[in-house]
């Protein structure tokens, strides 16, 4: 009977996730064929590129950053069976999307019950952040679905299998290692409280969240073994543990200022409370509070229990510091790992205290949809929403104007533009072409290449950072000046004025919504390519 009950729940389990695979299959349809954007250009794809190539853990074609290879090494296997091609990097990307998914309904429905769960994945799948990362080749939404798989085995106090999926999520991203120690801090911390949450958990009082078991410790503790397995091998292959020294400046050194990390802080709760329309989520949620619970039959609809409750919170204030102090660009995926979390939590405090829970789930789905549309009236990361595709398709449109006018030109632009035009492996041209790089296109780095106008004959531009036309926070001096000096914020020159600073004029120029990309010819070149012509028509009249 226990092998007939394990094949069913196993069958189950498969349905739902061919289930949640076709349908952001069929939602990510026009998404498949587009070419790499941002960190996929310039760190994730060429990375897994030369592990197909060479069958190196460490890539060769880009500086290291010490990430785990997993993702990479995932990506390889599915080229290597599938062949080459961004259709077939993002399918398989949205496999990892559709067993997240799986995950969180399994956790939602373990802890809560079926109604909360089918919810909670509905929300967590159209969320904004969670969607567009669902076919883009980084790491985040990988390490959070198995991080829900690793928190799930903990709750139902599987240890190996606590250990399993937690060491697969380090083996990830290894930021992925805060949520088993939090767990593990947090469940000797409970050890004495066991019995005092019992009357609240509605959960056997051996529960690994009620108490702190010595085989439930260690599982916890496995996952520390392969990150330090990784680190043991990337420094033997590299001389560096943590990546690259840029890398490791970037995004730890700089980092370390109390001021930056406060506001960090508030940046980081909210992106996990209110970020994408998510506020419209958990500001009822919390309003429910003061609500009575609602009966069904005469018993009160049951909570998650406390124990449960308080061990996501870890989790989640885990990942808030962890990634306030440490990561050069606050970015939101990032938080992905407790995402699904906050929205499970949530999603069960409606069920349980407003009658109409529905119609408010009804409205989130919405405004999550709404929001990947339409951007917020501030600065934002395109990954988050579908702003992104428009900077892939402008690039793109930018890339063939180049390709097709200017073959043999040297190319003036700034990463990722530069991996854009060289590796033709990323989608946006044929064979490579000759770039030279600047950091970014503000006014003094444009300056300087006006005084290198000999090396190159035209320039892609194009904006680096969101602008919105009204920014809610565009007069707030001080919030200008914070991001400027700990985010390294800065405004791009408009393709008119930076045509004019480095002496071209614009040939081919695309604006959509805050983005913008232009190409500018040099006049030199139009001069030079007029007096071939005198030559030519003067050896005709000979």
């Amino acid at each position: 009977m226990a092998a007939d009950g394990s094949h069913r729940s196993f069958d189950s389990a498969a349905l739902l996730f061919a289930l949640f695979f076709l349908i952001l299959l069929t939602l990510h349809l026009p998404l498949l064929r587009l070419p790499y954007f941002w960190d996929e250009a310039g760190y994730y794809v060429p990375a897994a590129h030369d592990l197909l190539l060479h069958g190196t853990l460490i890539p060769q074609s880009t500086p290291s950053n010490a990430h785990p290879p997993l993702v990479m090494v995932y990506l390889a296997l599915a080229w290597k069976g599938l062949g080459y091609a961004p259709a077939v990097t993002r399918i398989a990307m949205l496999a990892i999307a559709a067993f997240s998914l799986l995950g969180v309904f399994r956790l939602a429905q373990r802890v809560a019950n079926t109604e909360v769960a089918i919810a909670s994945a509905i929300c967590t799948a159209l969320y904004p952040v969670f969607f567009a990362q669902s076919s883009l080749a980084h790491l985040d939404l990988a390490a959070a679905g198995l991080t829900i798989w690793g928190l799930l085995a903990y709750v139902e106090g599987r240890n190996a299998a606590t250990a399993f999926w937690f060491s697969l999520a380090v083996l990830t991203k290894e930021t992925a290692i805060l949520a088993p120690i939090a767990v593990f801090i947090w469940t000797l911390a409970s050890a004495g409280l066991g019995k005092k949450f019992s009357q609240f958990s509605q959960m056997p009082e051996d529960s690994p969240v009620a108490t702190s078991r010595f085989p439930s410790l260690i599982a916890l503790l496995v996952p520390l073994l392969p990150l330090s397995l990784w680190y043991a091998y990337h420094f033997l292959r590299t001389s560096f543990v943590f990546g690259n020294p840029e890398f490791f400046r970037y995004n730890v050194q700089a980092t370390m200022e109390p001021m930056r990390i406060l506001l960090a802080v508030f940046l980081r709760l909210w992106q996990v409370l209110g970020y994408m329309n998510l506020y419209l989520l958990t500001l009822p949620a919390l309003g429910a509070m003061f609500l009575v619970p609602l009966c069904d039959r005469g018993e009160e609809r049951l909570r998650i229990a406390v124990p449960t409750q308080l061990s996501f919170l870890v989790v989640i204030l885990a990942y808030v510091i962890a990634m306030a102090v440490v990561g050069g660009a606050v970015l939101a995926r990032y938080m992905l790992p407790v995402l699904p979390l906050v929205i499970i939590v949530m999603v069960s405090t409606l069920h349980r205290r407003v009658r109409m829970w529905r119609g408010v789930i009804a409205i989130v789905v919405l405004a999550f949809v709404a929001a990947l549309f339409v951007n917020p009236p501030y600065g934002f990361s395109i990954e988050d929403n579908l702003a992104y595709r428009d900077y892939i398709q402008m690039h793109q449109h930018a890339a063939d104007f180049v390709e097709a006018h200017y073959p043999m030109a040297r190319v003036l632009t700034a990463w990722p533009g530069n991996d854009e035009l060289t590796r033709p492996y990323l989608g946006y041209v044929t064979r490579p072409m000759r770039v030279v790089r600047i950091e970014n296109f503000t006014i003094e780095e444009l300056t300087t290449a006006k005084n290198m106008r000999g090396t190159f004959d035209v320039a892609l531009v194009f904006s680096t950072k969101y602008q919105p036309v009204h920014s809610w926070f565009e007069s707030w001096q001080t919030w200008q000046e914070w991001k400027t000096r700990y985010f390294g914020y800065h405004r791009d020159v408009p393709p008119a004025a930076a045509a004019q600073i480095l002496g071209g004029h614009i040939v081919h120029s695309e604006a959509r919504d805050g983005q913008w990309a232009s190409v500018i010819e040099m006049d030199r070149v139009e001069e030079a390519w007029a007096d071939r012509h005198v030559d030519a028509h003067r050896s005709c009249q000979r």
